[in-house]
């Protein structure tokens, strides 16, 4: 069925793109601080990240090559089961430019099993993308991505020498997975949108922890998970009520049950529920 479409509460998907110095690890963990939380950080850049530990308190892995899409969805993985709040991936260029990234490994793959034909390569190589990207857009934490933008340099005003990011060093296409973009200058080290589903960044900012807080603001605004199964759990319980024997209450309780999962207050309304239908048709039933 067509329902009225509201904007649930989320988690944040961000990419930074910009030419090597343009800042994006420092405003990465500038945006995860003012998140909130716990950060975790996943490093491709040979300890960089470690180099602004006296920016915001924050844990590290150090990923070393082969950089296959496997070991990404491996340290998300990891992030996710020890509870961090906050996840940054810098960077998430080497996933696919990186040595053992998707394209060199689709280039070995294409020698070793389809006589030199990339193309159909890719159909295997394709798969193992997505599952990094599924795991992205899936997972509980904030996820802050950065990427490495090819750099074209350009001369500016009285003959200055200016660095252009271009296009960011990942699959075709992987601007649409994020809620937001943001594009890094090299020289003022401030954000453009070049995607914005929050509408928050209509001018060139320079990211700061407010900026993450204004994010998390954004994100906390839509409907609570809690307040939609509130109102689920409303015919839901109504149906335990009015269920004409056990098996229907069974049945009825079951799908009452699936909505409030997650919130205890909520499962005990339902539990309750039951309990007191279950009370009035014992009498009739003797099964129960």
């Amino acid at each position: 069925m067509f329902k009225k479409a509201e904007r649930k509460q989320a988690k944040l998907r961000l990419a930074l793109a910009g030419p090597s110095g343009s800042g994006k690890t420092y405003s990465a963990l500038l945006m995860a601080k003012g998140l909130g939380g716990r950060i975790a950080v996943i490093d491709t850049e040979q300890g960089s990240a470690s180099l602004y530990s006296d920016l915001a308190d924050f844990d590290v892995l150090e990923l070393q090559a082969p950089f296959t899409p496997e070991r990404y969805v491996e340290a998300i993985g990891a992030a996710e089961v020890a509870g961090y709040n906050v996840l940054i991936i810098d960077s998430y260029s080497h996933e696919w430019t990186g040595p053992g990234g998707c394209l060199e490994s689709n280039e070995a793959l294409a020698h070793q099993k389809f006589r030199g034909n990339t193309w159909a390569a890719w159909n295997e190589t394709t798969p193992r993308h997505r599952q990094l990207t599924n795991k992205i857009l899936a997972s509980a934490l904030h996820v802050i991505c950065t990427m490495r933008s090819k750099t074209e340099t350009v001369q500016g005003e009285g003959k200055k020498i200016v660095k252009l990011g271009m296009k960011s060093e990942q699959r075709d296409g992987t601007d649409y997975e994020f809620t937001v973009v943001l594009d890094l200058t090299h020289d003022a080290h401030t954000a453009l949108a070049s995607k914005d589903r929050t509408k928050i960044f209509d001018q060139p900012e320079l990211i700061s922890e407010e900026t993450g807080r204004k994010m998390l603001g954004w994100l906390n605004s839509g409907v609570s998970p809690e307040a939609r199964a509130k109102e689920l759990l409303v015919d839901a319980i109504a149906d335990i009520a009015m269920a004409p024997d056990i098996a229907g209450l069974q049945a009825a309780f079951n799908a009452a049950k699936s909505i409030a999962i997650g919130f205890d207050d909520l499962v005990a309304q339902v539990v309750a529920a039951k309990d007191r239908r279950k009370s009035e048709l014992t009498p009739m039933d003797q099964s129960a």
